[in-house]
C-alpha cells in the first residue's frame, strides 16, 4: 500500500478525515506551528471501530486519538509506590550480601549480575519499573540479528538491516553482530513489539535520521548510542512490509514518541541532536526512561504535545536513575497535563533549569540529586513556562528527599501533603546519597559474553 497525504505536523494518512480537526503542534508560545512531519503510517485494527465508538458517542473530536495511547493508570501514585517497593526490595538484598554485584538499582540488579546475561537477553523485559513497566518489546519474538550497517534504501530496506528488523510486523528482539555506526537516510519508524538491544555491541545511530515510534505498542530501546540526529525527510519511508508512505521534514529528535503506549528507554547515551532527546507527545503514555547517560544538547526532553492538547492528560511517564551530564540546557524534561514521576535522577549540569512545565503536570521529585550551575540566575532547579503565580500555584509540583546543592532550589507548589502526593510522601523516596552508585553506569554499558555486564 502506498499512502501520500498533505500534513500539518503530524496527520494520520486515512482518507476521508471524518474525526474533526486535525492537531499541530505548537511552538513553546503557543501560537507558531512547529515543523510538519508525517504521520503515514499503519494504525492497530481496531483503531477505527475504537474511533467511531467515539464518533456515536458524540465525541467526535476525540477521534482517533483515544484507541492509540491504552495503558494509563487510573492510579498513578499506586505505580510510584511500586518503584519505590522495588529500590528498597533492591537495596537489601545488596546490604545483605545477596548481590555481590548489586548497586540498589532494581533494573539492574535484575538482570546484570547474571554472566550468561546474553543468553538470557529477553529476560531485561521482565525488569522494568514504574508506568513503561509493561513493555515487554519483542519479549515473546525472535531473536533477529542485525549484520548490516547500511540504510541504502528506506522504502525497500535490505534483509540484516536494522531498518528491516524494526518494520516486521511479529514480535522481534534485535541484536548486533559487531560494532557499528548506523547513519539513517530517513527516520526508522518502529512497528510494534520491538526490542533494539545493544548490548554485547557498539552501537551507534548517528549522524543522520534516528528513531520514531509512533502509533506502537510495545517497544524497549535498550543500550544504544544516538547522536548528532538530522532533520529528515520529504520522502517514501516503510513503516511495515506491506506500507510505506510520504515523510515531510522530521525535527530531528533522538527518540521520537508520538501516540505510543508502553514504552521503555533504557542504558542508552543521548546526545547532541537537531530538536529533543526524548520527545513524547500527542497522548502517549506507560513510558519509562531509566539509566540513560544525557549530554550536550539544549531541549533535552518534551513531554506533552501543547498546552491546549488535554488529551495529554493521559500521559505517565516515570524518569528514574539517568545522569543529566555536561552540556545541558533546559527541560529534564519540560512537562504538561499528565503524572512525571522523577526519582533518583542525578543532575549535575543545567544553564536554564532542570524541570519546567506548563497546563498544570503533576511533577513529583524524588531522592535526585540537583548540583546548581555557578550562574546565581540559574539556581533554580523548576520553571513553570509562561504562567502567571496565580495559575500555577494551585499545580501539584512536589520535592521529597532531593539533595540540592551549591544554591540549588525547588519551588513546590500545590496543597503540600494533599491526596494528590499522601501516599507518595509516606514513602521514604530512596536516599538521594545513594544516587551516585545508582547512576553511576547511566548510558550505554560495555557488556560483552561471558562476563556480568
Amino acid at each position: 500500500m502506498v499512502c501520500a497525504c498533505l500534513r500539518l505536523r503530524p496527520l494520520l494518512c486515512v482518507l476521508p478525515w471524518p474525526f474533526g480537526p486535525r492537531p499541530t503542534v505548537q511552538a513553546e508560545g503557543g501560537s507558531t506551528p512547529r515543523a510538519s512531519r508525517t504521520a503515514c503510517v499503519r494504525l492497530p485494527s481496531n483503531w477505527f471501530l475504537k474511533a467511531m465508538q467515539g464518533r456515536a458517542d458524540g465525541d467526535a473530536d476525540d477521534g482517533p486519538a483515544r484507541a492509540v495511547a491504552p495503558g494509563a493508570v487510573e492510579d498513578p501514585e499506586a505505580v510510584v509506590e511500586d518503584v519505590h517497593v522495588s529500590i528498597r526490595n533492591s537495596t537489601a538484598r545488596r546490604n545483605l550480601g545477596y548481590l555481590s554485584c548489586g548497586t540498589g538499582n532494581p533494573i539492574d540488579d535484575c538482570w546484570r549480575c547474571d554472566p550468561d546475561w546474553h543468553s538470557n537477553r529477553q529476560r531485561l523485559a521482565d525488569c522494568g519499573i514504574g508506568f513503561g513497566r509493561n513493555a515487554i518489546g519483542g519479549r515473546d519474538g525472535k531473536i533477529y540479528v542485525v549484520t548490516d550497517a547500511g540504510d541504502d534504501d528506506p522504502v525497500n530496506p535490505r534483509e540484516g538491516t536494522l531498518r528491516h528488523a524494526v518494520i516486521q510486523d511479529e514480535p522481534l528482539w534485535i541484536i548486533f553482530k559487531r560494532d557499528m555506526v548506523i547513519t539513517l537516510k530517513q527516520e526508522l519508524i518502529m512497528n510494534s513489539f520491538k526490542t533494539i538491544d545493544g548490548r554485547g555491541a557498539n552501537v551507534h545511530i548517528a549522524n543522520g535520521a534516528c528513531i520514531t515510534i509512533q502509533y506502537v505498542t510495545n517497544v524497549i530501546i535498550h543500550g544504544l548510542h544516538i547522536h548528532d540526529c538530522k532533520p529528515t525527510g520529504n520522502a517514501m519511508v516503510r513503516s511495515s512490509p506491506s506500507h510505506y508512505g510520504w515523510r515531510t521534514m522530521a525535527d530531528g529528535d533522538a527518540v521520537s514518541i508520538f501516540g505510543s503506549s508502553h514504552i521503555w528507554v533504557d542504558h542508552c547515551s543521548l546526545s547532541n541532536c537537531a530538536d529533543g532527546l526524548v520527545d513524547a507527545i500527542m497522548g502517549s503514555t506507560a513510558i519509562t526512561v531509566s539509566n540513560n547517560y544525557f549530554t550536550h544538547h539544549n531541549e533535552v526532553m518534551l513531554l506533552g504535545h501543547s498546552d491546549s492538547y488535554v488529551k495529554d492528560k493521559v500521559m505517565q511517564v516515570t524518569i528514574a536513575f539517568n545522569h543529566f551530564g555536561e552540556g545541558l540546557i533546559q527541560r529534564m524534561p519540560r512537562c504538561r497535563h499528565g503524572y512525571f514521576h522523577v526519582v533518583n535522577n542525578d543532575y549535575t549540569h543545567w544553564e536554564m533549569y532542570a524541570i519546567g512545565g506548563s497546563a498544570e503536570p503533576t511533577i513529583n521529585s524524588q531522592g535526585n540529586r540537583y548540583l546548581a550551575p555557578t550562574n546565581p540566575f540559574a539556581k533554580e532547579v523548576t520553571k513553570r513556562v509562561e504562567t502567571a503565580d496565580t495559575v500555577w500555584k494551585s499545580w501539584n509540583w512536589r520535592s521529597e528527599g532531593d539533595l540540592l546543592l551549591n544554591g540549588a532550589y525547588f519551588t513546590p507548589s500545590g496543597a503540600g501533603a494533599s491526596a494528590s502526593y499522601s501516599r507518595a510522601s509516606s514513602l521514604g523516596a530512596k536516599s538521594s546519597s545513594m544516587v551516585g552508585s545508582i547512576t553511576t553506569d547511566a548510558g550505554a554499558l560495555s557488556c560483552r559474553k561471558g562476563a556480568a555486564c
